[in-house]
This record gives structure tokens, C-alpha cells and sequence, in this order.
């Protein structure tokens, strides 16, 4: 993964894996930032996994083919916008309601437990509006 400044967007090289009508998926290797490192091959915390993108709504398909390499990006607004609905607003919905718990209770082990549940409706919550959320977080190929 890289960030072109000049355009203000996230980019990955990928290979097409397949295409079905305007939806093409696109295998990608994820790589931690310590990847990299000479010495990851002997450290724990450098990883790479395999992830499918999928390219929605793609105009002209006819000139890809699988196989081929592409590279796919993403707007940095759409990646900020990803890293708030996955780690912001779950984080802020935890702290919340363990201190708003304590507050209330003083019980520590009700608190945690009961911030730990508050997830759950955030979570099922966006799982209702994947769709939505599909539509806004979108990549597209270069």
C-alpha cells in the first residue's frame, strides 16, 4: 500500500481474480508496515494476508481479463471514513458506556461487561447498512 500525495489517494497493486457483469475482484497482498524490515522473516509482528477487493461498478470490463495486474484505489476520505465506522466510533461507543456504567453502578465488572454488549447493536447496526456503507467505500482500478 502506498499514498500518492499528488492525488490525495491510497493505492494497491493487485491481480484480477475475477470478473462477474460490473463487479471485479482483485487480489491484493496486505502487508503490515514492518513487513518490509530485514529482519521479518525472525519477528512475530511482520505479516502479510492475502485480501479480494471488489471493484463495484466498473464501466468497461472488456479490456481486463483475469490474471491481469491492476492497481485499485481508494480517496483518502473514503479511508478515513473506514477507519472511523471500524475503530472510532466503536472505540467511543466502549469508553462511553463503560464510564456512563461506573458512573451509575460503581461496578466495575457491570461496566466492562456492558460496554463489551454495546457493541453489538453497533455492530448488527452496520451489518443492516453494509450495502450503504458498500456504495460510499468503494475502490476503483486505474
Amino acid at each position: 500500500m502506498y499514498l500518492c500525495k499528488v492525488h490525495n489517494k491510497i493505492s494497491h497493486s493487485g491481480i484480477i481474480d475475477s470478473i462477474i457483469d460490473n463487479c471485479v475482484k482483485v487480489r491484493i497482498l496486505q502487508t503490515s508496515a514492518c513487513a518490509a524490515c530485514k529482519v521479518a522473516g525472525h519477528c512475530n509482528a511482520a505479516e502479510s494476508k492475502e485480501k479480494i477487493i471488489d471493484v463495484l461498478d466498473v464501466s468497461d470490463t472488456s479490456a481486463l481479463r483475469v490474471g491481469d495486474e491492476v492497481t485499485v484505489w481508494a480517496s483518502r476520505d473514503v479511508a478515513n471514513h473506514a477507519l472511523l465506522l471500524g475503530f472510532g466510533v466503536p472505540f467511543l461507543v466502549l469508553v462511553g458506556v463503560l464510564f456512563l456504567v461506573i458512573y451509575i453502578t460503581h461496578n466495575e465488572g457491570l461496566a466492562a461487561l456492558s460496554a463489551l454488549l454495546a457493541l453489538v447493536p453497533y455492530y448488527a447496526v452496520l451489518f443492516l447498512c453494509r450495502d450503504r456503507i458498500r456504495e460510499r467505500l468503494s475502490f476503483h482500478i486505474e
